[in-house]
């Protein structure tokens, strides 16, 4: 599946993979955190956005995201599961290519589109569960940007 960088068009995995190795290498002695979380829109389908962040901390990120439609989800729970769920196989895909490449160190960080206020709320021990039994740790609203935010824009 294809991801897209809004300054560099489509790109595979590989290739923002080392988009994004190459920014580490730009200022390596700074601080980096990468960031994965999914968002979805329902319609007629579900339209899914996986947002990947890498954050330079307190000097800026580039972000990648990727979309997919799939059939219409009505359930919330089913959906914030679904969203979870790709979230963390992402997460584990970059997991894997950062530890290929001496970067084990790196942490990454799921962001689960949950928070304490409205519907969500029931769901956010077991995501939450879903993320940490994963070995990522998760962060919910309103400290979950990446699927709030980033991922929110582009499934509209």
């Amino acid at each position: 599946m294809t991801f897209i960088s809004p300054t560099k068009g489509q790109m595979s995995f590989e290739e923002m993979m080392e988009d994004i190795l190459e920014y580490i290498k730009g200022l390596p002695c700074s601080s980096y955190k990468i960031v994965v979380g999914t968002d979805s829109q329902v319609r007629r389908e579900t339209c899914f956005v996986t947002a990947v962040i890498i954050h330079r901390m307190g000097k800026g990120a580039r972000f990648f995201y990727r979309k997919s439609t799939e059939r219409k989800i009505k359930s919330l729970r089913q959906k914030i599961f679904y969203e979870t769920t790709m979230s963390l196989e992402e997460g584990a895909k970059i997991t894997e290519y950062l530890s290929q490449s001496g970067l084990e160190h790196l942490n990454v960080e799921i962001h689960i589109d949950v928070g304490r206020h409205g519907e969500t709320k029931d769901l956010i021990r077991e995501v939450v569960g879903m993320v940490t039994g994963s070995g990522f740790e998760a962060k919910i609203k309103p400290d979950s940007f990446a699927a709030s935010s980033v991922a929110d824009k582009y499934t509209k």
